[in-house]
């Protein structure tokens, strides 16, 4: 999952704004697993809106976005390489 520093980036390059606020929160060690529960988004969402505006809620479920593309995306990666492997172990070439 991108690094704060990233999903600043990202923000500023999507939006014109880092949103250092939403993605310092989310990320938070502290809480990061809870903040990340996608079953609190429109709870948090909500709060986002009322603190900060509607596009700060949008970052927010940005964030979630880019991490959910980020981890199932290196999921599916590794995944890849060990089937790889094993084809190789047991003599089959990779078609």
């Amino acid at each position: 999952m991108p690094k704060v520093e990233k999903h600043l980036e990202i923000s500023k390059q999507r939006t014109g704004s880092p949103y250092r606020e939403v993605h310092e929160w989310i990320d938070h060690p502290d809480f990061k697993n809870e903040r990340h529960d996608i079953t609190r988004v429109l709870e948090f969402a909500k709060m986002f809106t009322e603190k900060y505006g509607e596009a700060a809620a949008q970052e927010y479920v940005q964030h979630l976005a880019d991490d959910i593309k980020s981890k199932f995306g290196n999921l599916i990666e590794d995944i890849q390489s060990h089937v790889d492997k094993a084809l190789i172990y047991f003599g089959a070439e990779k078609v």
